[in-house]
């Protein structure tokens, strides 16, 4: 009953959505009995009480510049040291560009174990157990772990934040480390878009090959407004240059977790399937009843998305 270390994330200066849903997750195992939970960011001591209002017991800041959009080997002894500091033996991250690196790097250094694209966990018999995708996503594994301590990256959208809370206290700490970089990144460029991310949408209309050409994504695009949500695509529809690869949903792309997923014309490739397997609704709308993604999805509509989708976004303006 050591405890739980979340490893929170900040983008441009605010605290990552991942970051809530992570402190949620932790406040679910410290009720099952995983101990007191201590919450590590790189920044400032600002973010350390957010993280507090979210659910932490106490949080560790470091504020070290070169940890500022560092890569996981500038994270490494940070993270060593914090996890030293709050004596904890479950460490949780987001399955995100630093986890998927900072989460294999921190298990090999330490000798134990880390479960990739965890999806649920729980606390039992002294021990973590997490549930994750495997076989590309059609299937999920649940592993426990043999040393301290258990790490697990958790997908986006896995777990809800819980509402802040300012009246919760907390110690905010500060440490001061970094490792050095081996590669040196010379420039960032961020893929150009409008709206809500498509990681962090409530709501995913995606597209996919069946819809003929491109200009079936100007239906979805105002479908997807409607709700309040993102617009996405397969990969073979951005192969084909109809979409922007930057809204590509499955392994090779963007993992979503949305409320709602709406597949249209999409017939549900292992890839794809994989990347959005963590959807709490799916409906899909196909001509083929024997469509993957049909047999997959909560609710199917099996017909001419031509004739579905503005029929659907009729009925909603009516709503609204």
């Amino acid at each position: 009953m050591a405890g739980i270390l979340v490893i929170a994330e900040a983008n441009e200066g605010a605290l990552a959505p991942i970051s809530g849903e992570l402190l949620g997750a932790a406040r679910k195992l410290a009720g099952e009995g995983a101990g007191s939970v201590t919450a590590f960011i790189a920044g400032s001591e600002a973010l350390g009480k957010e993280l507090i209002a979210l659910g932490a017991d106490a949080a560790i800041v470091d504020t070290n510049p070169a940890l500022q959009g560092a890569l996981a080997e500038v994270y490494l002894p940070a993270v060593q040291a914090a996890l030293q500091q709050s004596g904890a033996d479950i460490v949780l991250m987001g399955q995100t560009a630093l986890g998927r690196d900072l989460g294999p790097m921190l298990a090999f250094a330490l000798g134990t174990a880390v479960s990739m694209e965890t999806v649920d966990l729980k606390y039992a018999g002294g021990k973590l157990i997490a549930t994750r995708a495997c076989y590309g996503g059609n299937a999920r594994a649940e592993v426990s772990f043999k040393n301290a301590p258990a790490i697990a990256t958790v997908k986006a959208k896995s777990f809800d934040a819980l509402a802040p809370d300012a009246s919760r206290s907390g110690s905010v700490s500060t440490i001061d480390v970094a490792g050095e970089a081996r590669v040196k990144v010379l420039g960032v460029q961020k893929a150009e878009s409008t709206g809500i991310r498509l990681e962090d949408a409530p709501v995913v209309v995606s597209g996919g090959r069946g819809l003929g050409d491109p200009s079936g994504f100007k239906m979805l695009e105002e479908l997807a407004a409607l709700l309040k949500g993102a617009t996405g695509a397969s990969r073979a529809a951005c192969d084909l240059g109809w979409y922007p690869p930057s809204q590509q949903v499955g392994l090779t792309g963007k993992v979503v977790s949305p409320n709602l997923y709406i597949a249209v014309a999409i017939s549900g490739a292992s890839q794809h399937m994989a990347g959005m397997a963590g959807s709490k609704n799916i409906v899909a709308i196909n001509k083929d009843p024997d469509a993957n993604m049909v047999k997959a999805a909560k609710y199917a509509i099996i017909d001419d998305y031509k004739k579905v989708v503005p029929a659907l976004i009729e009925e909603i303006k009516k709503l609204g």
